[in-house]
């Protein structure tokens, strides 16, 4: 019984690593070229490989150490790269029309 839940636990830990290299792996190639090196990050050939390489490790290499290493590829992407790609191509905050003073609330007009 123990060990058919740790199988369960082990195949839902996989599944949820091949889903987050897939979305990384789309955002990667959906992503402009150029953004990448005005970030200051590798380039974007570089991370549809890595990517590609650990979407294919998860889906037919069940060996544990190459998909944690993947896992480390794909946590720095969607935590490091990926923000700085779009604050570079113009998908940061302030792209919704305000201005670098706008609140929370609207325009911050210095308490007038």
């Amino acid at each position: 019984m123990l060990l058919s839940g740790f199988s369960s636990f082990l195949w839902l830990l996989n599944m949820a690593m091949l889903v987050l290299a897939v979305v990384a792996l789309f955002i990667s190639a959906t992503t402009r070229g150029d953004a990448y090196p005005a970030a200051d990050k590798q380039t974007k050939k570089f991370w549809l490989i890595v990517l590609g390489i650990t979407v294919a490790v998860n889906l037919l290499v069940p060996m544990l150490f190459l998909q944690i290493a993947g896992l480390v590829a794909t946590i720095v992407f969607m935590v490091d790269v990926r923000p700085a790609v779009k604050h570079v191509s113009g998908g940061g905050g302030g792209s919704r029309g305000g201005s670098s003073s706008d609140g929370p609330y609207g325009p911050y007009n210095g308490g007038r």
